[in-house]
C-alpha cells in the first residue's frame, strides 16, 4: 500500500495528490477510492471534475475559492489535462498556497518531473506513480480475484492467462470477468476432477489471444520451419484487417526481445536477472529463450537487419507491404535458408 492508500486508511489527507502512470486500472482505483474517502457518496455540491487539455485555470481557481457547502471539504479532480508536461502559470502559483478546506486530485498518464506543477505537488502533497506491475504481483492479484469466487488456478494456467492478456490490469480484469462467468456457467463442459479449478481448456475456450501473442506464435512457427503454419497466422491477421506494416513492426519488436534475451543468456545471466533487465515477466523470458535457442548466434541480429532493409524498400515503393512480410516469413521459415 502506497502513500495514497495510507492516507485513505488513516483518514488523514494532504491538499493535493498526483496519481500518474500507464497502469490505468490501479490509477483509477485509487482515484475513486480517494474521492469516496474525502466526500460522502452523492455529494455533488462539493465535487468538481475537469478533463482534457482545454481547461481554464481561472475557472478552476474560482471553483477552488468557493467555500464547501455544509461540508468540511471541497474536492477538485482534474484528469488527463497535460498540465504536468507544460507551463501551467497561474495554476502553478495557486498550488503554493491552497485553502485548508480544498483537496486537489490530478490523474495523468505522463508527467514532466521538471514542471512547476509536479514540483508544487511534490513539495506539499502526494505524488504516486502507477506503472506496469511485476508478474509475481499480478499473479497474486489474479489468484486473489479468482479465490474470491471460490475458484482455483494453477501457476502454469495463470502464466498462460497472462500470455493471452498481457500485463495491463484493465485488460486482465476484463478477461477475468469473462473467464469467471464462463467457469461458473451451468453450460460449461465437464472441467475435470475438480469443477472449481480453472483449466487451460477453459482459457482456450473463452479467451481470444492478443495480437502480440499471435505474433509470437508466428515467430515460433518461423523458427521451427513450420512455413505453412507461419503463413496461416499471417493470413489470419490480414483477414482481421491488421496492416502488414504493423505486423512487421510487431515482428521486429519480438525479434528485438529475442535478441536481448539471448544476448543476456549468453553472458550467463540467470532468468530472473534477464527478466528484470529486459523489463518482461519471467515466463516470457522462458518462452523467448526456448525460441531463441532455435537460432544460431548472430542469426537473430541478421534477421533484424533484413527487416530494417525490407521496411526501407517498402517505404521507397520497391515492394508492396503485404508481399514484403510474406517474403520475410517464407525466407526465414525455410530450412534451406538456415543451413
Amino acid at each position: 500500500m502506497g502513500a495514497v492508500g495510507d492516507d485513505i486508511r488513516k483518514k488523514t489527507f494532504h491538499r493535493s495528490y498526483l496519481l500518474y502512470g500507464p497502469e490505468h486500472y490501479l490509477r483509477n482505483g485509487y482515484k475513486h477510492a480517494l474521492v469516496s474517502a474525502l466526500l460522502p457518496e452523492g455529494d455533488t455540491m462539493n465535487f468538481s471534475r475537469y478533463e482534457g487539455e482545454d481547461i481554464s485555470a481561472h475557472d478552476i481557481i474560482s471553483q477552488a475559492e468557493t467555500l464547501p457547502f455544509f461540508a468540511d471539504r471541497r474536492v477538485i479532480l482534474l484528469e488527463d489535462t497535460g498540465i504536468f508536461a507544460k507551463s501551467a502559470g497561474e495554476l502553478t502559483d495557486y498550488m503554493k498556497n491552497l485553502p485548508d478546506y480544498l483537496v486537489m486530485i490530478f490523474s495523468e498518464e505522463k508527467v514532466d518531473k521538471r514542471s512547476g506543477m509536479y514540483k508544487a505537488v511534490r513539495k506539499d502533497g502526494v505524488v504516486e506513480e502507477y506503472g506496469t506491475q511485476p508478474a509475481d504481483w499480478l499473479m497474486r492479484w489474479i489468484g486473489a480475484r479468482i479465490g474470491k469466487e471460490k475458484k482455483k488456478i494453477r501457476r502454469p494456467v495463470m502464466e498462460r492467462l497472462m500470455q493471452i492478456t498481457g500485463t495491463d490490469m484493465t485488460n486482465i480484469d476484463s478477461e477475468l470477468e469473462k473467464l469467471l462467468s464462463y467457469v461458473m456457467s451451468p453450460d460449461r463442459p465437464t472441467a475435470g476432477e475438480d469443477p472449481d479449478e480453472i483449466t487451460l481448456a477453459d482459457l482456450e475456450e473463452i479467451l481470444a489471444p492478443q495480437l502480440e501473442d499471435q505474433i509470437f506464435d508466428m515467430i515460433r512457427a518461423v523458427a521451427s520451419h513450420h512455413q505453412k503454419q507461419a503463413l496461416d497466422y499471417y493470413y489470419e491477421l490480414l483477414a482481421l484487417r491488421e496492416a502488414p506494416l504493423k505486423i512487421m513492426a510487431l515482428l521486429t519488436r519480438e525479434y528485438l526481445q529475442l535478441y536481448h534475451v539471448s544476448e543476456l543468456a549468453a553472458e550467463g545471466r540467470p532468468q530472473n536477472v534477464i527478466a528484470t533487465a529486459a523489463g518482461i515477466p519471467p515466463f516470457v523470458v522462458r518462452r523467448s529463450l526456448e525460441v531463441s535457442r532455435l537460432y544460431k548466434r548472430g542469426e537473430i541480429r541478421a534477421i533484424l537487419d533484413d527487416f530494417a532493409a525490407t521496411e526501407e524498400d517498402v517505404k521507397q515503393g520497391k515492394i508492396s507491404d503485404r508481399l514484403a512480410v510474406e517474403m520475410l516469413i517464407i525466407r526465414y521459415s525455410s530450412a534451406a535458408q538456415r543451413r
